[in-house]
């Protein structure tokens, strides 16, 4: 991949990474995953109709100045007071675009993954109850298995090391489409179909509605 593909806004930009190779490479070993759901969320200066879901929706603040800057950067944010969740940023530089990279399916460093995910869990956690298929599912756990924090990767270029982005594997047959997970108010609904999944696939998250978002 280059920046060109990162150049458009983050609504073209996030079902073409469905099936895109994204890992990071660090001292303990590389993990890469095959992304399989994604968010889009657009900011100011964007195209089309005002999001409010997004982080950069009003203005640039030192939290989410990361998603101003060239198309293929990283902007990194901690979600909830627990884990940390991974954004491209697209569009041109000072137009705040991007896309959540949800989930993803393990295609190298599985025991790599699967100790940093066994690590955030609680003392004493049955190994056996982590499958597979749930090392990167949801953004979190997606973050949480590359090894991603805000500290260390927030603002960092996607083209460069330690980041590892390839052209899609296995392009999906269907793309499928909906309402974003988790995300307040009219954001979270139907008005913004801005979630893309690869359809049937095991590693994709359930679907949950955020705080009084609207039902189609």
């Amino acid at each position: 991949m280059d920046r060109q593909f990162f150049a458009a806004d983050a609504v073209e930009v996030a079902p073409r990474l469905l099936g895109a190779v994204l890992g990071l490479s660090s001292p303990e070993g590389t993990v890469r995953l095959r992304i399989t759901e994604v968010e889009a969320y657009m900011g100011l200066g964007s195209s089309g109709r005002y999001d409010p879901g997004s982080h950069s929706k009003d203005r640039k603040t030192p939290r989410n100045a990361s998603m101003f800057l060239d198309p293929g950067h990283a902007y990194v944010y901690f979600s909830y007071g627990m884990h940390f969740a991974l954004n491209l940023v697209c569009s041109p530089a000072g137009i705040a675009s991007g896309v959540l990279v949800r989930s993803g399916e393990i295609i190298e460093g599985l025991q790599l993954a699967r100790e940093r995910r066994l690590h955030k869990r609680p003392e004493g956690t049955n190994p056996a109850t982590l499958v597979e298929r749930d090392l990167a599912r949801g953004p979190g756990n997606l973050a949480t298995a590359l090894g991603i924090t805000r500290p260390r990767h927030d603002g960092l270029d996607l083209l460069a090391a330690p980041f590892i982005v390839e052209e899609p594997i296995g392009i999906p047959d269907a793309i499928a489409c909906g309402p974003r997970v988790g995300v307040a108010g009219i954001a979270g609904g139907p008005e913004f179909p801005w979630r893309f999944w690869i359809p049937g696939n095991r590693t994709v998250s359930a679907f949950k509605p955020g705080r009084n978002a609207p039902r189609a």
